[in-house]
């Protein structure tokens, strides 16, 4: 998978490319990224859903992958980091919760 954020703030959208054996696959948009706070309990999982399902289509029950994954890849690229919230404004939404 490829996820090229558009940038402009927290939150923001972006396309992503869904590759499988090197070919593309599918494309699509995200409308929103989550923006800072994620769940304590879930994780990255890999060809098996430990946490909270991200689709009604499934179960963690039954999302373990038949197939083999013989690769994961994570290249974080180029970032203008204009996603990152300067230290004032991460002190006003914590106090703010």
């Amino acid at each position: 998978m490829e996820f090229t954020y558009h940038g402009g703030g927290l939150g923001k959208g972006g396309d992503i490319a869904l590759y499988y054996d090197i070919k593309l696959v599918g494309t699509g948009r995200v409308g929103a990224t989550q923006a800072m706070i994620f769940s304590a309990d879930e994780t990255t999982d890999v060809g098996y859903g430990y946490g909270t399902p991200v689709t009604a289509d499934y179960t963690t029950k039954d999302s373990r992958s038949k197939g083999r994954i013989n690769r994961v890849q994570i290249d974080l690229g180029d970032d203008e980091n204009d996603h990152f919230i300067d230290p004032d404004e991460r002190m006003r939404i914590i106090m703010a919760g």
